[in-house]
C-alpha cells in the first residue's frame, strides 16, 4: 500500500511515507516549528518518492493523546490533504505508538502531560496485537494503576521526568526502561496498514483528536509554581 503517515504530538516531528515496500522517512526535534515544517517536509518525501498525494491509498497520523497544539496541527493537516485528495483517514492512538516503537511485549507507556501529570496506559502484544491492559488515562504518577505480573517495560517521556516515582510503583515488575521512545510516524505506519487493510477508515470530515485532558490553560497560581502545559 501507498500510505503518508505523521505524528507532532511531541516535540518531535516524525513523518513517514511507504510506496509499496519502500520507506522514506524524517524524523527531527523540531518543538515549536513542527507546524511550519511538516507541509515542507511532506512535500520532499513525495518528491524523492516520485509520487503525488493522490497516488496514495490514506493517511495515517498520531491523534493523541500529546501537546494539544500539537495533536490539532496533525489532524488538522491529515483533514486537510485528504479532503483535497479524497483519500481514507486513520487515526492511531499516540500512546499505543509509543508501545509499538519500543520493539517491546509488554509496555506501560507513560508520556509526560506537563502540570506534574502524566498520559498512562498498558499494552501487550498477543498475536500480533496490541491488547490494552489498562486505558489510556491522565494522572499524577503517583496514582498510576496497579498491574499484574512481572516482564513489563517502560517506556516513554514520563518515565524520564518521573523516574523515580514510577519506579517505585513497579519496580519489581519491570525488566527495562525506555523513556527516550517516542510515537513515531514509522510506528503509526505499521498500526495504521492492517485498518486500512481492513478498510477500518474514516473521511477526513469525521476525524478528530483524541483528548484525555480538556484542561489548555494553566491557572494564575499554576503558572507562578513553574508547571507547564
Amino acid at each position: 500500500m501507498n500510505l503518508l503517515t505523521f505524528d507532532t504530538s511531541t516535540e518531535f516531528l516524525s513523518i513517514a511515507l511507504q510506496v509499496d515496500e519502500r520507506l522514506w522517512s524524517f524524523n527531527a526535534e523540531t518543538g515549536a516549528t513542527s507546524s511550519q515544517r511538516i507541509l515542507p517536509e511532506i512535500e520532499r518525501l513525495l518528491e524523492q518518492a516520485s509520487m503525488k498525494l493522490a497516488d496514495l491509498d490514506g493517511i495515517a497520523f498520531g491523534a493523541g493523546p500529546g501537546a494539544f497544539t500539537g495533536v490539532r496541527i496533525a489532524c488538522g493537516v491529515a483533514q486537510g490533504l485528504a479532503f483535497g485528495a479524497n483519500l481514507p483517514v486513520v487515526a492511531v492512538h499516540t500512546l499505543m505508538a509509543v508501545a509499538q516503537a519500543s520493539g517491546e511485549q509488554q509496555v506501560i507507556v507513560c508520556q509526560d502531560a506537563r502540570m506534574g501529570e502524566i498520559y498512562f496506559a498498558a499494552y501487550a502484544l498477543k498475536d500480533a496485537i496490541w491488547q490494552t491492559i489498562s486505558p489510556a488515562i491522565v494522572c499524577k504518577p503517583e496514582l498510576v494503576p496497579a498491574l499484574d505480573g512481572g516482564g513489563w517495560v517502560g517506556a516513554g517521556s514520563g518515565w524520564a521526568a518521573y523516574e523515580p516515582i514510577l519506579q517505585s510503583k513497579y519496580a519489581s515488575q519491570l525488566k527495562a526502561i525506555l523513556p527516550q521512545v517516542t510515537p513515531t510516524a514509522q510506528a503509526v505506519l505499521a498500526l495504521a496498514q492492517p485498518l486500512f487493510e481492513a478498510g477500518l477508515t474514516q473521511a477526513a470530515h469525521e476525524v478528530a483528536p483524541i483528548y484525555i485532558r480538556n484542561r489548555v490553560a494553566l491557572t494564575t497560581q499554576e503558572r507562578t509554581q513553574g508547571l507547564r502545559l
